[in-house]
């Protein structure tokens, strides 16, 4: 049992961590994951529990908290405290262009009352927010950014108050107003960053229809998505969005499921066909009976996956909220030592008090709690969009150290049905031989029979059906065309009925049946038996296979073929391919097997599959990939669900892979070097408070628009 929440009152890492604390003192939870960039915590329960004491144990440390249901549309929630900037700029800016004036050197200095009184509202109204959640940081024996804020500017006012009071005429309303002001601004910008970084989801929760218009009967009527039922005939007119899963039963329309697969060429929907929620028709008429509600549309399973992984925690996070943990206690000790030793270094206290205000106000551990989750919202977003669905943060940060990825065969680099790819005849009439072999195949639900017919339809050959057909298992099907009679099967059956060997070796020369299902056709014409042709089948190579393997070569990512199929069947696919190592004639478990071994040399292995046979090399590799025109048993097994059958796909994620990492490492670079060139800068006087408090409020800016720099990727076969 799972529980997810929306937290408020967050400002920096160390407040994730809090509550990650607190929940997990609660004995009933057996795992929490607070996300500072997404403000939820997920919790993984051991029994059942009333989700109102999970609720309690993050309001008893200070935070709000509301329970969420999974999957529903996220709520549009205003900018926070927008209003509150732009009252604090109004009240500071008197305050501050006085300072700006002397660095040009005009002298202009405000009453100390006047500064006092612009300052105070800033100070316990607007900066309200920073003693509230500083005191109950405090009260739970931990700290967090609106701690540091809040002793660093009530150092600089209280000090300014003081001088005041004694009638000096320097002070530091403008550091401690200025600071606050920076702050704020910094947290509303950083909001507005952050909600970009769920754009996709969004985009996608968007994609739902209200309503459905339903045929029951000979009505038509317009009802709630909600109302509607497994096998209700659903009516899609152009230009609207497909409400439900199904499958087409009338119609014929081309469908733009662009945000969905992340095909950008519309797609041809007719009887048989299936569709999916949320895509667009574009210019017939649809019957479409329903198949799937709720949350096991195609649509909702996508929100739920991209919610997964955008929530889940990958290790590098989890080493950098070991830091965070113990951030602020050091800064507090770090701006405590260095009040005493300007202090006692014979400096007056006021230049210690401020240089300890400086420190406390560069400290920024805001940075640290977003550089990993922005990056992987960011990162997993954009894969999503061009139907890459990744499952968890942990599946992406593995990805970008991929060794050697493993395919299987039909279905993954082939088309995964059969299809005619040569048709000879020995008179070379091959019109004839198709128009022949799809009159004994008409009406049969086989796959070769499917392709011939397939064929036919493609050619535009026109057929009536045979009569008398009779099937002869193992070998073949025998009926009537135009009074005479047909046999359509295997060379072990030709031979039987007296064809010579020599003659189907001279036919099937240069045709390149090697590793192929051969048919031959032979026709009884006045008691003598004549070969007619023969028709070679073969499992196409999908279009995109070919540059998916160069690709990863490219990257470095060496390529396996591991398949059921024969040796020579595989081998051919191979070579076409570029693919050096080939494990043919495989078992589900000899399969897993494999994956085992190439693990055992050292070696980051993912394996690409999408059938139930499968299912066990998915789970044993190190990062899965699963095809969505599979089973389902395969896409629960994987780790990345690839939503169009194109093997290039997988390349893009080790790309998407790479750079998200990049991202993160670059910004924990940043958030650190920030902290580590600040902080000393700050102890030795060489930062007023008024430029730490601009660094602190921008750091994690930049650290959210550095990770939204991700959302401008794109796939390699289409940038």
């Amino acid at each position: 049992m799972s529980l997810d929440l929306a937290i408020g009152g967050m400002s920096c890492a160390s407040c994730a961590s809090t509550i990650e604390k607190a929940l997990g003192n609660v004995p009933e939870v057996s795992m929490a994951s607070v996300n500072l960039a997404t403000e939820q915590a997920h919790v993984e329960l051991s029994a059942n529990i009333n989700p109102e004491r999970i609720v309690q144990a993050v309001v008893d440390v200070g935070y709000e908290a509301e329970i969420i249901a999974r999957h529903e549309p996220r709520r549009e929630e205003p900018l926070p405290g927008g209003w509150h900037v732009v009252f604090a700029v109004l009240l500071t800016l008197p305050l501050v262009i006085p300072m700006a004036l002397d660095l040009f050197g005009t002298h202009v200095m405000l009453p100390g009352w006047l500064q006092w009184l612009l300052a105070t509202p800033v100070q316990f109204w607007l900066g309200a927010r920073f003693y509230r959640a500083g005191w109950k940081a405090a009260m739970n024996r931990s700290g967090n950014m609106d701690l540091l804020v809040a002793i660093g500017t009530s150092a600089a006012y209280g000090l300014s108050v003081y001088m005041l009071m004694l009638g000096e005429i320097h002070f530091y309303f403008e550091a401690s107003s200025a600071v606050i002001t920076l702050v704020l601004l910094g947290k509303w910008l950083e909001s507005r960053a952050k909600r970009q970084t769920t754009e996709a989801i969004r985009a996608l929760q968007q994609l739902k229809p209200e309503t459905a218009r339903v045929k029951r009967g000979d009505s038509e009527t317009e009802i709630p998505l909600e109302q509607v039922m497994i096998d209700d005939l659903v009516i899609v007119r152009p230009g609207e969005r497909i409400a439900v899963d199904g499958m087409v039963i009338e119609g014929k329309s081309h469908v733009d499921e662009a945000l969905i697969t992340g095909e950008s060429a519309p797609v041809v929907k007719e009887p048989g066909s299936r569709v999916t929620g949320g895509a667009v028709n574009l210019d017939g008429v649809l019957l479409v009976r329903t198949l799937a509600i709720g949350a096991e549309t195609t649509l909702a399973r996508i929100i739920r996956m991209v919610e997964d992984a955008q929530i889940a925690k990958p290790e590098i996070q989890r080493l950098v909220d070991k830091v965070s943990a113990v951030f602020v206690p050091v800064v507090l000790v770090i701006a405590l030592f260095t009040s005493l030793v300007w202090g006692i270094a014979g400096a007056d206290w006021e230049a210690a008090i401020i240089n300890a205000v400086s420190v406390l106000v560069i400290a920024c551990p805001c940075a640290l709690g977003l550089a990993t989750p922005t990056a992987i919202m960011a990162g997993t977003g954009v894969a999503a969009r061009y139907g890459i669905l990744i499952k968890d943060a942990n599946a992406l940060e593995l990805a970008h150290k991929i060794d050697e990825v493993v395919f299987d065969k039909t279905g993954t680099l082939t088309e995964g049905k059969p299809s005619v790819i040569a048709a000879k005849a020995p008179d070379g009439d091959e019109t004839a031989l198709i128009r022949l072999a799809a009159a004994i195949e008409h009406g049969s639900a086989h796959p070769l029979a499917r392709a011939v017919i397939t064929l036919a339809e493609k050619r535009g050959i026109i057929h009536e059906p045979a009569l008398e057909l009779l099937d002869m298992p193992g070998l073949g099907l025998q009926a009537s065309v135009d009074g005479q009679r047909a046999y359509l099967g295997n060379q072990r059956w030709m031979l039987q009925l007296g064809i010579s060997e020599n003659a189907l070796t001279e036919l099937a020369q240069g045709v390149g049946s090697a590793g192929r299902t051969v048919s031959w056709l032979a026709l009884k014409t006045e008691g003598q038996l004549q070969l007619k042709g023969m028709l070679v089948f073969g499992d196409e190579i999908k279009p995109s296979a070919a540059f998916a393997i160069e690709r990863l070569h490219a990257l470095g990512i060496a390529t396996v073929l591991l398949t059921g199929d024969n040796q020579s069947s595989a081998a051919n696919v191979a070579k076409q391919l570029g693919i050096e190592k080939v494990l043919a004639e495989q078992s589900p478990e000899t399969k897993a097997n494999a994956i085992s071994a190439l693990k055992q040399q050292q070696r980051l292995v993912a394996m690409v599959g999408d059938g139930i046979n499968d299912a066990p090399a998915l789970a044993v590799a190190d990062v899965s990939f699963a095809m969505s025109s599979g089973t389902d048993v395969a896409m629960h097994s994987a780790d990345v669900t690839l939503m169009r059958s194109d093997p290039s796909l997988v390349a893009d994620t080790i790309d998407i892979s790479r750079r998200t990492y990049r991202k993160i490492k670059q910004n924990l670079f940043w958030a650190f070097i920030y902290n580590l060139i600040g902080i000393p800068l700050a102890a030795f006087g060489l930062l007023s408070p008024v430029i730490a408090g601009a660094a602190m409020a921008l750091s994690s800016v930049s650290v959210v628009t550095n990770a939204l720099m991700l959302r401008k990727w794109k796939p390699g076969h289409t940038s």
